[in-house]
């Protein structure tokens, strides 16, 4: 049960995190003259491929949340659970709730940004080098790249380039954490 149940939390991070970085480059190719630097991440959900990224975002954190109750049914990681948890909450809020939703989406993306980077440096308890530092490492850049979009120092980047700071390590480490839940055999204790 407990394989199962690691393999399934992984195969849905795994999934979830791929086809949101899918949606989100299809977007992208939709959304006539939309700019990596200048427009933010979320512009996606209101413009032409509103659609795609709100349903790919959307489904990213129910995938996030859902994992959080398998690991935590798996290794009775509290803190994790907890903050994976309310990432994929902040997640499907981001999809469900777009930026033209003025008071509500900034509170999402940064609940997101916040718990998704927590969550990642968290969950070296769980995996064994060198994925425990990457994770470490990858969590500290969402971080801190989340400190300077807030104070708006984009180091030449733009504002969406910024942005991408914070989202790009959070979602590769997804991948990667995903990947070692649903290849790794033993639990870890």
């Amino acid at each position: 049960m407990d394989n199962t149940l690691r393999k399934a939390a992984g195969l849905l991070i795994l999934v979830g995190a791929a086809q949101f970085i899918v949606g989100m480059i299809v977007a992208e190719a939709l959304y006539n003259g939309y700019s990596v630097a200048d427009n933010y991440i979320s512009d996606l959900g209101v413009g032409p491929s509103a659609i795609i990224f709100n349903s790919s975002v959307f489904l990213f954190g129910l995938m996030v949340v859902i994992a959080s109750y398998c690991i935590w049914r798996v290794f009775g990681e509290k803190l994790l659970v907890t903050l994976f948890f309310i990432a994929g909450i902040g997640v499907m809020g981001v999809g469900a709730f777009p930026e033209s939703v003025e008071v509500i989406h900034p509170i999402v993306s940064l609940i997101a940004f916040l718990f998704g980077g927590l969550s990642a440096i968290a969950a070296y308890k769980l995996e064994k080098p060198p994925l425990s530092y990457i994770s470490v490492i990858m969590g500290v850049i969402g971080l801190i790249a989340l400190v300077l979009f807030i104070t708006q120092n984009f180091l030449g980047l733009g504002k969406g380039g910024m942005e991408r700071m914070i989202a790009y390590p959070i979602v590769l480490w997804a991948i990667g954490f995903g990947g070692y839940l649903i290849g790794s055999e033993e639990k870890k204790t």
